[in-house]
């Protein structure tokens, strides 16, 4: 249309997704938003709605964007789940080292700052957390674990997945967040191994 600036949904959302990563939705204001995607107010108002649907929007296009690695990642678990734990570590682990986007993990940091965000932010970020747990119990269930090791497995690695984040923000080192993770997949390869 003429006279209407044009500009790209996905990047715009991109830059506001890295900026309420960087600085949490809290010490984010539309004026950081505005000065992340080149959008002025108005421009965000129609475009996206308030700041909490922003918000919204932007933890659904996290989620979406890890949660299709993590489902790649997890998707050979029937033929060899340690490799698909290792794998879906991985992805944590690369996103982690990027240096495009800030450590830790958006979930992860909205979970944490629950009790001061909406309701509905909170129960997405809930909502997201047990997707990712209801993804690695689906992966582990087909590496024919029982379904009280499938869910107690899928518990613990959703747990250290987001700790991994965590000390990621606190300056932990690449050999202390793999020290972590292996010693969770040495856990995961007894209890296989006692299955078999």
């Amino acid at each position: 249309m003429a006279g209407k600036k044009q500009f790209d949904v996905g990047v715009a959302l991109d830059a506001a997704m890295i900026q309420f990563w960087r600085a949490g939705y809290a010490d984010t204001s539309l004026d950081d938003l505005s000065r992340t995607t080149g959008l002025n107010r108005s421009s965000i108002y129609s475009s996206f709605g308030d700041k909490d649907s922003l918000y919204l929007r932007c933890l659904d296009r996290y989620a979406a964007r890890y949660g299709n690695w993590y489902d790649q990642a997890l998707s050979c678990a029937s033929e060899d789940p340690l490799q698909a734990v290792r794998a879906f570590f991985e992805i944590t682990l690369q996103r982690i080292a990027d240096p495009d986007v800030p450590d830790g993990c958006l979930i992860a940091q909205t979970a944490m700052a629950a009790p001061t965000l909406s309701p509905t932010i909170a129960a997405r970020a809930n909502e997201a957390l047990d997707f990712q747990h209801a993804r690695l119990r689906t992966a582990l269930k087909a590496a024919r674990l029982t379904e009280g090791d499938a869910d107690d497995f899928a518990v613990h690695i959703t747990a250290v997945n987001q700790s991994l984040a965590v000390m990621s923000k606190t300056g932990a080192s690449r050999k202390q967040l793999r020290t972590v993770i292996d010693i969770s997949t040495s856990a995961l390869a007894h209890a296989l191994h006692a299955r078999s």
